[in-house]
């Protein structure tokens, strides 16, 4: 079976004006040694570092504010990129930015007419400006390279989704129906690029996915390249995974060698930037078994491999230590509880949140549902409190958790933990220990940098603790 590689370069991978494009182009060399590529690209930076998706956002806010968009960075930034186009192509390249940056503004123009930038006008300013214009710009680039490629045209997009525009969700059966164009494109070509991100339904419309969802969109097409290729999903980034955050903990990092989706979607969930974890629960939720390969870029030896079922495991149990901030606290009876997961999962699909264990307060026994977004919680009062009006959120809540599988192989690894918090000077308000999801849960309140205190804490004290 022929191997396809769909490999995934981010905002920082392709770096601030392009400057590590150059990069990007000799790892697809390399990757189509021996295999397919289907490249996915999120949105270029600007040379302050400043992803052109941030840009394009504030100009439709300006232009709903009142204040005439404008899209002279995002221009700037292609025009550096440009530069890495040669001659033969420059002329095909120039007319398609200008021709995807001319929708782009169109939509912008339509937000500030409308005093409104939402839906497909802000899908479109964003998909025109960023994913779709960086993924055809790229092949003229990989073109230049001699390296024999073609782009996936929005007409013929093969990520149908939901009509949920601003955050949608995949349509496995839908897709499966539009993807013949670019199967095509993958058999006769050696690279096909195409922007993440962005998706449409069936009636045409321009849909995004969430912040990060190019990582959806490469989980995506695995799902539909599966069966007809041996397939493997690799994400180019600036490192592979350690065992904490290095802007948080620069000493006595491990590098974690494998993950299994349980592991790396529990780390994205809680803060780990490895990948969206929406991407794995996709993968899972359609029975697909796809190894996921998180590779250093600069240094593509080091790599951690994501897989469903892991090899045996020799390294340290405790794989990663990791949080987040602004998280709330939900607390409902749980004779409504039921009714609000069912509603999150199936109307509002929603999966940031961990159900933690239940209490009995006069006789009344009470679930208690941690968020980790409280902004989506504060956008959403209203409806959570429909299904309980005497629900009690908490904010300013903050959550530390330990990742890894076979956690209970770690001695003392609770009261050792909850130990070094408290030597740190943090007070814990909740500790959620279960040995069925290889998980341990800390709450603290958010205030002055505990989250980054009990990281340090624990990731320090992982080291001296025993394991079988």
């Amino acid at each position: 079976m022929t191997r396809l590689i769909i490999a995934k370069f981010g905002g920082s991978a392709i770096g601030n004006g392009g400057k590590t494009i150059p990069k990007i182009i000799q790892r697809i060399t390399n990757l189509t040694a021996d295999s397919k590529v289907i490249a996915v690209f999120s949105a270029p930076l600007d040379e302050n570092k400043r992803s052109l998706t941030d840009i394009v956002l504030e100009q439709g806010r300006n232009a709903q504010n009142g204040k005439r968009p404008s899209l002279d960075v995002v221009r700037l930034t292609y025009q550096k990129i440009l530069e890495m186009v040669n001659e033969e192509h420059k002329d095909d390249c120039i007319k398609e930015i200008n021709s995807n940056l001319d929708k782009a503004q169109r939509a912008l123009d339509k937000a500030f007419n409308n005093k409104e930038f939402a839906d497909e006008t802000r899908s479109q300013a964003l998909a025109f400006s960023g994913e779709i214009l960086m993924s055809h710009v790229m092949t003229y680039i990989l073109r230049s390279n001699d390296i024999k490629t073609e782009s996936v045209r929005f007409e013929n997009w093969p990520i149908i989704t939901d009509e949920n525009i601003e955050f949608t969700n995949f349509l496995v059966a839908e897709s499966r129906e539009k993807v013949k164009h670019t199967a095509n494109l993958v058999e006769n070509n050696a690279v096909v690029t195409i922007g993440g991100f962005i998706g449409k339904t069936i009636n045409g419309i321009t849909t995004t996915y969430e912040r990060g969802g190019s990582d959806r969109t490469a989980a995506d097409l695995g799902i539909l390249f599966h069966k007809k290729y041996d397939t493997s999903i690799d994400f180019e980034k600036d490192s592979a995974v350690v065992s904490a955050d290095p802007k948080i903990v620069n000493s006595e990092l491990r590098e974690i060698i494998q993950l299994s989706y349980n592991e790396a979607r529990l780390a994205g969930m809680f803060g780990m930037k490895i990948l969206d974890p929406i991407a794995i629960k996709e993968i899972v939720e359609h029975g697909v078994d796809i190894p996921i390969i998180i590779t250093n870029m600069t240094n593509p030896e080091k790599t951690t491999t994501i897989k469903r079922s892991l090899q045996e495991q020799k390294e340290h149990p405790i794989k990663i230590v990791t949080g987040r901030e602004n998280c709330a606290i939900f607390r409902i009876e749980t004779s409504a509880v039921q009714k609000l997961l069912a509603s999150l999962d199936n109307d509002k699909r929603y999966s940031e949140f961990i159900v933690l264990s239940p209490f009995i307060r006069d006789g009344i026994k009470f679930s208690r549902i941690l968020f980790l977004d409280g902004e989506y919680v504060k956008r959403n009062e209203k409806y959570l409190l429909a299904f309980d009006s005497l629900a009690t959120i908490t904010y300013n809540r903050g959550v530390i958790t330990l990742i890894g599988d076979e956690m209970w192989r770690v001695q003392q690894v609770a009261s050792r933990t909850s130990a070094s918090i408290g030597a740190s000077g943090l007070n814990i308000l909740n500790m959620d220990a279960q040995e069925e999801t290889s998980r341990i849960i800390i709450v603290v309140e958010d205030t002055d940098n505990s989250i980054t205190k009990a990281i340090r804490a624990i990731h320090q004290e992982i080291s001296k603790i025993n394991f079988i």
